[in-house]
């Protein structure tokens, strides 16, 4: 049962079927394997988290703390990848309030993803999830249980004062079958774009 905020760790993350706009960028700078991830053009809970588990991330194009925070997003990809984890970006913000954060503008972002961006167009799943800010990640287990939700780490805007690293620390536990060790933080960034 979700709380005033939404799911929180212990809970059963909520499905989705959210068209993918990594889908529709047509270029050659990636692998054939890599593409193999960008094909389906919508993507459901069970292809994001596969058996083994993935990272949620609620994003946008503009907000200031994700284009600060890209590089690092991309290292984490990148440890979920080599180690079987799904990684998504979901952008949920209206883009009638934020024109940047429409669909051709998710298309040319995506160029530089290097895992599928998600567009939740009617903001039900942002709702489903209580997504607060961008960016926001949720872990998730193999059996669907989220078991980290909060910040990337304590400094989304500048990395070199960030002296926590909460979200791959919780990566590595659950990569180890270990606890962990903080699976509850506040989330650093813009607050989602509601619709009116």
């Amino acid at each position: 049962m979700p709380s005033a905020r939404g799911l929180e760790p212990g809970d059963t993350a909520a499905d989705f079927e959210l068209r993918n706009a990594r889908s529709f960028v047509m270029d050659e700078t990636h692998s054939d394997q890599s593409k193999s991830l960008f094909k389906p053009i919508h993507m459901t809970l069970e292809q994001t988290i596969g058996e083994t588990g993935g990272v949620i991330m609620f994003t946008c194009n503009h907000c200031p703390y994700v284009v600060a925070s890209e590089e690092r997003i991309e290292s984490i990809a990148s440890l979920c990848r080599e180690n079987g984890l799904g990684f998504v970006g979901i952008n949920s913000n209206d883009p009638i309030v934020y024109s940047s954060d429409n669909w051709d503008n998710m298309i040319i972002r995506a160029r530089d993803m290097t895992y599928p961006y998600l567009h939740d167009s009617d903001q039900s799943i942002a709702r489903a999830y209580g997504a607060e800010r961008t960016p926001e990640f949720f872990l998730i287990n193999g059996n669907g249980i989220i078991v980290y939700r909060g910040r990337l780490d304590d400094s989304p805007k500048d990395p070199t004062k960030a002296t926590t690293s909460e979200l791959v620390d919780a990566i590595n536990s659950t990569l180890s079958n270990s606890p962990i060790g903080i699976n509850r933080t506040d989330p650093i960034g813009c607050s989602v774009k509601w619709k009116e």
